[in-house]
């Protein structure tokens, strides 16, 4: 995960968004950022100015993902891998929540599946927004992500507290723990159930190996494009 700190370019522990990817960075939110592009030589000299206070995160920033993935072990959170998840899907009304982005959701998702992005792309204009802008275009990304503040109101608007419920994301991440991954790695779906089981859903599973592997398995996929 990249960070940008008020001093210069780190390396930290995922908040939110646990990869790094084509479309996505994260930043701190409790900051403004000034960006002069002239006097950046490599991403170790970047240099970032605090200008200004940003609202409290939310309780899946503020939590590192040993306290999650506890909470999701206390709150029986199952992984399913993809053939169970379709079987539960048909036969025990189970609905597939996919949190990745519209677009990616729209290109391609199973039957019957419901988004509800835990990100989306940065939509203001602010300073804070441009300067994050311009932070991305520095790496070579013109669509970053931030978190998604409507992503528990569009789940509520559409699935009641206690609705069987699966969530998908593209890798999946895992709780199970390994030698190199002790305390297993957090996913983008793992972090909505998270934030589910803290809101009061009581039937949440998750997707292991994610919707790359339901893809790589070519089991049932529509599109909405």
């Amino acid at each position: 995960m990249i960070a940008l700190t008020s001093t210069n370019l780190t390396s930290t522990s995922p908040l939110l968004h646990p990869n790094l990817s084509s479309s996505s960075l994260i930043f701190p939110s409790n900051s403004s950022l000034s960006f002069n592009s002239s006097s950046v030589t490599s991403p170790s000299k970047l240099r970032i100015r605090c200008t200004a206070t940003k609202p409290a995160k939310s309780p899946a920033a503020e939590e590192e993902w040993k306290i999650k993935r506890e909470l999701l072990l206390e709150k029986r959170v199952r992984s399913v891998d993809v053939k169970e998840a379709l079987r539960l899907q048909k036969e025990n009304n189970f609905v597939i929540l996919d949190v990745r982005p519209e677009a990616e959701f729209k290109e391609a998702h199973p039957p019957g599946a419901i988004n509800a992005q835990i990100y989306r792309l940065i939509k203001e204009w602010t300073a804070w927004d441009i300067a994050r802008r311009a932070a991305f275009a520095f790496f070579g990304i013109f669509s970053g992500t931030e978190e998604n503040p409507e992503f528990l109101k569009t789940v509520e608007s559409k699935l009641d507290k206690d609705s069987k419920i699966i969530v998908a994301c593209t890798s999946g991440g895992t709780m199970r723990p390994s030698q190199n991954l002790p305390e297993g790695k957090q996913s983008r779906s793992l972090i909505a159930a998270y934030l589910l089981v803290l809101n009061g859903y009581t039937n949440v599973f998750h997707l292991d190996g994610g919707l790359y592997i339901w893809f790589k398995e070519g089991l049932p996929v529509v599109s909405e494009e």
